[in-house]
């Protein structure tokens, strides 16, 4: 004897309305690409949601996991280059496909290692940094978000400017004129109070668009907008170098964010207007017990407008907007 199992999923709710995300979160998948005959991990944390219609009364919990390691199978098996952006689109658009959905999202973090020389001894040191991937599928095409975390220094503008201040005038009694203190300022950076910051970085593409972003250029792009970059592994001369790069270029969390924004419009000048960014810069703070943090989002379009007009633009686009598709 067999028996029939009802499909409770799609029984009516009792109450006819549509939700707006229903899915499932923090699925981890470690992911393995094999390239140059070398195999490299990716330690990944996936959330999937689709809309849900008012006749149904839930989503099929069960294929969310089964088109995450289809996709998974699909889209990185045999890749030279993991990217987190493409694998979210797969998988956002065969789980609209499974679940008979109008929409469907999926977000992706993707930490893996890197390893690169510090800057005086040529030491290897092994950098963790994150890929970050979204993208929606919907009756209108697909939206994909490439972007990128790091980590880096800043060293406080406004710190260095008062001690600076103090120790003029201790240089003045001591009897140095405003010339040889000029030069001793080029020559020695002056003391600051320092944060460990944390950029984050996110390109949009629409529907239409096939943009190749390198994920690496976006890396390279929030490690430069700080002070300096930082370094897990580093000999004297390393420390010495990183510390007076920080204190020769003193950013507050507002230069980062902004330096981010240079850094896209200079380097990604391909990107359309209608392409989204978002910047996002939070420093830990050493001599205050909160933190801080500075943002910018909006369409490509729009920042190149304002930048251009000095105008306070009245419109930014958020990212939210930007991934239902309303701008």
């Amino acid at each position: 004897m067999t028996l029939s199992l009802e499909d409770v999923q799609s029984q009516a709710p009792t109450l006819t309305l549509s939700l707006s995300r229903v899915g499932v979160t923090n699925v981890e998948k470690v992911i393995r690409i094999r390239a140059n005959g070398s195999e490299q991990l990716f330690s990944a944390r996936l959330d999937c949601f689709v809309d849900l219609g008012p006749h149904q009364k839930g989503a099929h919990m069960s294929r969310f996991e089964e088109v995450v390691n289809d996709a998974i199978g699909e889209v990185v098996l045999g890749e030279s280059a993991f990217r987190a952006e493409t694998l979210a689109q797969h998988i956002a658009e065969k789980v609209r496909e499974r679940q008979d959905a109008r929409a469907a999202e999926v977000h992706i973090e993707a930490r893996y290692p890197e390893h690169k020389p510090a800057p005086v001894s040529g030491i290897q040191t092994q950098e963790i940094y994150s890929l970050l991937g979204a993208a929606v599928a919907s009756e209108i095409g697909t939206r994909r978000l490439i972007g990128v975390r790091a980590q880096g220094m800043t060293a406080c503008p406004c710190a260095q400017t008062a001690v600076q201040a103090r120790s003029r005038e201790r240089l003045l009694a001591d009897g140095f004129g405003e010339a040889e203190i000029e030069r001793i300022f080029e020559a020695v950076p002056v003391a600051t109070h320092n944060q460990r910051g944390l950029g984050t970085l996110h390109i949009g593409c629409p529907e239409d668009c096939d943009t190749d972003i390198d994920a690496e250029l976006l890396v390279k792009i929030v490690e430069e907008s700080m002070s300096s970059e930082i370094y897990e592994l580093m000999k004297r001369s390393d420390e010495g170098a990183v510390v007076e790069k920080a204190h020769r270029r003193p950013r507050f969390v507002e230069d980062c964010v902004r330096e981010m924004v240079r850094g896209v419009l200079e380097q990604l000048d391909f990107l359309g207007d209608r392409h989204f960014l978002s910047a996002r810069q939070e420093n830990l703070e050493t001599i205050h017990q909160h933190n801080v943090q500075a943002e910018r989002f909006g369409l490509i379009g729009e920042i190149r407008r304002e930048i251009a007009s000095g105008e306070h633009s009245p419109r930014h686009a958020s990212m939210r907007e930007w991934l239902d598709g309303n701008v």
